[in-house]
């Protein structure tokens, strides 16, 4: 803990040299957003990047302030990050401070501050936009924990105010099925983390506004999302074997409204089932099956996902409790259903749509 050091300490030097003049209002459902910095061209970037969530001025329920500058040299003790599960890079280190935290991305040298209602982005924001996306996303996830939400790693499709989480083992292509379900007619909701609680007795599902990533493999085989790929890309691509493909790291930004029409991106809906991914590229067949989530605890870490460095609970509020129980207590209220056999997108999609509009 730096216990000598505070978030207007360590923020003042930066707030007073750079002014902040221009300003992004945005809403995310119910929860608003004011994002200020003192770089335009970053602010015109995340307009078209936040396109769907505009707001006209009025109070905001959180500030989020991205100072574009140097890579910041605080006087802080950073602690490292270990890395996620399957993973080896350490990509970020923390520091806490006397009424907040810190944390530094080792990359980009960007350092992200927060504390008690506070946050500030400071370093070379223009060139690292999606972290500061990633940065106003975390808070509005940290609103919704702390109203009682539960974090999920899964993407989010909807039907007429319905939705399924769509959840799986890692490299199992939860947002490929979900944008394969988007032919079909459905809405998308979130492309990597949902929210789930209980609203009036209902268990709801809430997404994140952030536009899927995804790779070659994904677009070559959605023809809607063909707007997304260079033609250049498209050519060295498109006859690469199917296991390279699924491998390739390369990744696009799917801009839903660009790929499949206006008003398909919302972010809410009540949840219907949690489906998890559980094939296998090597077998055949598909099974779609309803099982006891309370039974089969063994599928919940595809799920369950940790509330990570960027989440910081309210202070005047007992702290959630993000256990395993309170997950199997909170999809009692649903139907998990579990998918095996071969990996089919278009199987999958079909059933499972056939599912949500029954």
């Amino acid at each position: 803990m730096n216990a000598h050091t505070d978030f207007e300490t360590l923020s003042f030097p930066y707030l007073t040299s750079h002014p902040c003049p221009h300003v992004l209002r945005l809403a995310f459902g119910g929860f608003s957003v004011d994002v200020v910095s003192n770089d335009g061209e970053l602010i015109n970037w995340l307009g078209g990047y936040f396109k769907d969530f505009h707001r006209d001025a009025g109070p905001a329920h959180s500030l989020v302030t991205a100072i574009e500058c140097a890579a910041p040299e605080l006087a802080l003790k950073y602690s490292l990050k270990d890395p996620e599960p399957g993973k080896t890079k350490i990509k970020e280190e923390w520091a806490a401070f006397a009424d907040g935290r810190a944390v530094r991305k080792r990359l980009t040298g960007m350092v992200f501050l927060f504390g008690e209602g506070r946050n500030l982005a400071l370093g070379p924001c223009r060139e690292n936009p999606n972290q500061v996306v990633n940065f106003i996303n975390n808070r509005f996830i940290e609103h919704r924990l702390n109203e009682g939400c539960l974090l999920g790693h899964a993407a989010g499709v909807a039907w007429k105010g319905n939705g399924f989480a769509l959840a799986g083992f890692s490299g199992m292509g939860k947002s490929t099925l979900a944008l394969h379900m988007m032919n079909l007619g459905l809405d998308f909701v979130s492309n990597d983390r949902v929210m789930i609680g209980n609203t009036g007795g209902k268990l709801m599902l809430y997404g994140v506004p952030k536009a899927p990533r995804v790779n070659p493999g994904t677009v070559l085989n959605n023809e809607n999302l063909a707007p997304v790929m260079p033609e250049a890309d498209r050519l060295a691509f498109k006859d690469l074997p199917r296991d390279q493909l699924w491998t390739l790291e390369h990744k696009y930004d799917a801009f839903i409204d660009e790929c499949f029409g206006e008003g398909r991106f919302v972010l809410e809906a009540q949840m219907k089932g949690l489906v998890i991914l559980n094939w296998n590229r090597d077998q055949q067949g598909l099974t779609v099956a309803k099982v006891d989530i309370d039974a089969r605890r063994d599928l919940l870490p595809a799920f369950m996902k940790s509330t990570g460095l960027f989440y910081d609970s309210n202070h005047d509020m007992p702290i959630p409790d993000f256990s395993e129980a309170a997950y199997v207590e909170a999809l009692k209220a649903t139907t998990v259903f579990e998918v095996t056999g071969g990996t089919d997108f278009l199987g999958a999609a079909a059933e499972l749509v056939a599912l949500l509009r029954g």
